[in-house]
């Protein structure tokens, strides 16, 4: 067993990791990348009910090089989630590759911040957003909700901040740490990560009749983007991509 990582493929099932290009990923590089299955395996799910086209096109399309092909090796599954191969062939998962931040070109998975930031002791819950900023592409934002007991500061922000940086490296230090009384989460608990990327990027939250607390939207709003204002970082219209990527950020979940 190898802690936070999972091992080579088992007998039958063949795992490599894709860059956007299509190209091949080595193991021991040190690249991440999306993981797929080269191969059809046992206990592969066949279609999605009444929807065969978005069973193709979600799932193999990606990196189908011959859309003709009738042979299983032109037809990787593509996973969705981000991955990175060690030099022994074990694989870490980052996470979902719609819950990526690409950072300056390095990508984050948006769970491992998370995880750091709880690591600090009068955290409760975390949640990573992806901001979108002209000179690194993203940076990073991290919203927490404290433990009862606990009251915002200024030194727990910096704990937040020097987690982060201990557990991952100073690329996934966040621009802003911003403590909240709540996070917006659905009836089953869920934290709504399109929400809050939705307020840290000035943009439209959207539906928000779903959620168990929608109450809490207007009092993060007001809160991260008066802030924001005070600070000087005025808001910047998103181009249409960029409105959607944030409409679409942690649907994946």
């Amino acid at each position: 067993m190898k802690p936070g990582s999972c091992g080579p493929g088992v007998l039958g099932v063949h795992p490599v990791i894709f860059d956007e290009l299509g190209e091949e990923v080595p193991k021991g590089s040190g690249k991440a990348g999306n993981i797929c299955i080269r191969n059809p395996w046992p206990g592969s799910f066949l279609t999605v009910w009444g929807q065969p086209e978005r069973y193709v096109e979600t799932y193999y399309a990606k990196y189908c090089k011959n859309k003709d092909s009738k042979d299983w090796r032109d037809w990787p599954y593509f996973a969705g989630d981000g991955a990175v191969q060690a030099a022994d062939g074990y694989f870490r998962i980052l996470g979902r590759i719609d819950d990526v931040i690409n950072v300056a070109g390095h990508r984050l998975g948006t769970k491992e911040i998370e995880s750091a930031s709880i690591t600090v002791e009068e955290v409760a819950e975390a949640a990573a957003v992806p901001v979108i900023d002209e000179l690194r592409g993203r940076i990073v934002e991290v919203y927490v909700a404290l433990k009862p007991g606990y009251e915002p500061s200024k030194e727990i922000e910096h704990k937040v901040s020097d987690a982060i940086d201990r557990e991952i490296g100073k690329i996934a230090r966040p621009k802003n740490v911003w403590i909240v009384f709540d996070m917006p989460k659905t009836r089953s608990g869920k934290i709504m990560r399109r929400v809050i990327a939705a307020i840290s990027n000035f943009a439209d939250v959207g539906d928000t009749t779903t959620l168990a607390n929608p109450e809490i939207v207007d009092n993060i709003s007001h809160h991260v983007q008066s802030e924001k204002l005070a600070r000087g970082e005025a808001p910047r219209e998103l181009s249409e991509q960029e409105q959607k990527e944030i409409a679409a950020y942690g649907q994946a979940e």
